[in-house]
Parts: structure tokens; sequence; C-alpha cells
């Protein structure tokens, strides 16, 4: 079977569509019903930082187009905590709330055990292990693809 950029794009697509439904399914289980599986992957990058909004696209921490809408959904949810910067009264600094900080632990625990029980099997854990090394390899080389090709 031979595979392709192309190929691996789409199976990325898949599993990130499908990661974000195993986090919703994680927060139904809890009886969290008003936050989105994206939502919660938010809460949990964010963690106990402090941090300001543009950060959460140029840290990699959200991906879609959509940031200002969720982060004021958060905010208006009770996950979220905002603020002016002081040195730059355009950007706005977040921060978790208690009721985030909850789901946020909730979350990484449940990364956690996942880590442990494929780390479990040798097989899966050096698979995993080298798929993401992969994987960090193709992002260098197109971002500098991209850094390079436009000079």
């Amino acid at each position: 079977m031979n595979s392709s950029p192309i190929d691996l794009i789409h199976l990325i697509e898949r599993l990130h569509r499908l990661s974000l439904d195993v986090v919703r399914m994680e927060l139904k289980k809890k009886g969290i019903r008003d936050l989105s599986g994206v939502q919660a992957m938010i809460l949990a990058h964010i963690n106990e930082k402090e941090i300001v909004v543009r950060d959460l696209v140029e840290r990699g921490y959200y991906q879609g187009s959509n940031v200002s809408y969720n982060v004021r959904k958060l905010t208006e949810l009770g996950y979220l905590e905002q603020r002016r910067a002081e040195h730059d009264k355009r950007s706005v600094i977040i921060r978790l709330t208690d009721k985030a900080l909850g789901v946020a632990e909730h979350i990484r625990s449940f990364d956690a055990d996942f880590l442990r029980e494929v780390d479990g099997d040798s097989d899966a854990a050096d698979g995993l292990h080298g798929i993401c090394a992969y994987l960090r390899n193709l992002e260098q080389t197109w971002s500098d693809y991209l850094k390079y090709s436009n000079t």
C-alpha cells in the first residue's frame, strides 16, 4: 500500500476529529455538557498559566479560525477570566477559573491514563514515539519550506 503526504493529512484530520469526539464523550461521562471537545482542549492547554489570547494560536494550543468565539463562549460559561494586559491594552490575558481547572485536570488525567495504557505495550509505545518524531520532522520540513520559499 502506497501512502502519500495527502493520505497522511487526511488521516491526521480524521484522527483529530475522532480525538475531539473522545474528549467530548469523556466530558459527557462527567456530566459536562456545555463544552465542546475543542473548548476542553483549550482549557487543558492553558492549564494554570495566564496567557494572551493570540498565544493560543501562536503556541499551537488552538488550530481553528474562530478562537475569539471560543474564548468569548468559555468566558460566558464561567470557564475563563479575562483582563486587559497592562503593557498593551489591545491584548487580552486569559486564565482558567476554578471550574475550568477541574475540567483541565480531568482531560490531562484521561490523557495520562491513555499514555500509561499505550506505554504498557512496548511495541505500541515505540510506535507512538516514532510517529510523533516523524510528524515533528515533517512539521519542521514544511515550516522551513514555507519560511525559505517566500524569499
